[in-house]
């Protein structure tokens, strides 16, 4: 982990997550450093955390393990039922000073509340919410929404015990203080007039004037022939933009497989398993350059595959070699008493997608210089043209396939109703 240094801001959260016991959600939006600041915390931290997310992908994005894994929680709605925790899994959670939850916009009430519940009966303080763990939560609820229940019959027991589906109304938070901060500086775009338009999206107030200023500025062709991604709504779209465009290059595909040991989930992996390439490629960094010639989104072109890749960036070529995720369990050593997290699983590939076109939801956390926006017909779910226009550094890198509409902008009221919330960092925080 390279040292990495802190805003003011991200100090002033790191400093009271440090030195109280405050349960806080961290939010901001699009490119104002919460990644940045999780890994300082989990890397820096003085208490004993364990770090999870909601997705195998997010919990490796950040060094740590599932929710439903760290808990041992059933799949599908838990509701009332029985959390049976064995030994092992008690001195686990007991050893834990504080949760962090990344991405926690992506939990529904009803893991909220067994992660509350979990807690309290391991460690036998059922009067405390979470068992007397400090929660802290990162993530945007303007970009990234629950899963939807799965049945008619989960849809129906949610609505008749939440007021939403979203992490926020749980039952645990009724009663329990909750600090809402948002981070406001951002660090991705330098462009002001383009911040107050991404802003208007994120929160549904875009006035004709700036939804026409956003218009003029992508309603123009993309140059031929440049690394310029699509950034597109479904995944047969990405993968017939991606085959199509393959199959258009000279030559015979390479096959890289990849290498995977351990418990490790097809749904987890963080690149394909198999991944075709060909002299030409348009492909996407999925991890960050130690030497920092590239970083997890930069676009490249292929041009000599042998035992590794070489690829083309901004007219410098790199030879990139396979590199390894790990996977993560968190256990406990009585020899110690402390918690560990031990590597349980590896995945080992070249960090490299095919990347003519991505899907806006494996965008991400992404940030690109340039990118053509294709919403198809229609936005289909809240934020979904937030995120897609947020990861462009400036309106000089936008390209739409189509103009923008009022109703591709969508914000889901519970979001704004708890939003509402959100501390200003405007002074210093009191402990």
């Amino acid at each position: 982990m390279n040292k990495v240094s802190l805003s003011a801001q991200q100090q002033e959260v790191f400093n009271l997550i440090e030195e109280t016991r405050e349960h806080v959600f961290i939010t901001g939006r699009a490119g104002t450093g919460k990644s940045t600041l999780l890994n300082h915390l989990a890397f820096t931290t003085e208490k004993t955390i364990a770090v999870c997310a909601p997705t195998g992908v997010a919990a490796l994005n950040v060094g740590g393990q599932t929710i439903h894994s760290l808990f041992r929680l059933p799949t599908g709605l838990i509701g009332s039922l029985d959390l049976n925790h064995g030994p092992d899994q008690r001195k686990i959670l007991n050893a834990i000073d504080t949760l962090v939850i990344d991405e926690v916009s992506m939990v529904n009430a009803d893991i909220m509340d067994a992660i509350d519940r979990a807690l309290r009966e391991a460690r036998h303080r059922k009067k405390e919410s979470f068992g007397g763990v400090q929660v802290i939560m990162f993530g945007d609820p303007y970009q990234l929404s629950p899963v939807p229940p799965r049945t008619p019959e989960e849809k129906e027991y949610l609505q008749a015990r939440y007021a939403s589906n979203w992490f926020f109304d749980a039952a645990v938070w009724q009663d329990t203080p909750l600090r809402i901060i948002e981070l406001t500086e951002i660090h991705r775009q330098r462009d002001d007039a383009f911040k107050e338009m991404l802003n208007a999206v994120r929160h549904g107030t875009v006035t004709p004037t700036l939804g026409a200023a956003l218009n003029a500025a992508g309603n123009r062709p993309a140059p031929e022939g440049e690394d310029i991604i699509i950034l597109a709504t479904t995944n047969a779209r990405v993968n017939a933009i991606n085959a199509e465009q393959l199959a258009k290059l000279p030559g015979k595909k390479k096959v890289a497989a990849a290498d995977v040991s351990g418990d490790f989930a097809a749904n987890a992996f963080p690149a394909d398993e198999d991944l075709e390439l060909k002299l030409g490629a348009q492909v996407m960094f999925l991890q960050n350059d130690s030497e920092g010639r590239w970083v997890n989104g930069t676009v490249g072109t292929v041009t000599k595959v042998t035992d590794t890749v070489f690829v083309t960036v901004a007219g410098s070529e790199y030879e990139v070699h396979p590199v390894t995720w790990e996977r993560y369990k968190y256990s406990y050593k009585q020899s110690t008493d402390e918690l560990s997290r031990d590597v349980v699983a590896e995945f080992t590939q070249f960090p490299l997608r095919l990347a003519w076109a991505v899907t806006i939801h494996k965008a991400q956390g992404q940030t690109y210089d340039r990118a053509l926006i294709d919403m198809g017909s229609r936005a289909f779910a809240p934020g979904q043209t937030y995120v897609a226009l947020s990861r462009i550094t400036s309106l000089e890198g936008l390209y739409l396939s189509r103009p923008l509409r009022p109703s591709d902008v969508i914000v889901d009221p519970d979001v704004e109703r708890f939003m509402g919330r959100v501390e200003s960092l405007g002074q210093p925080l009191e402990g």
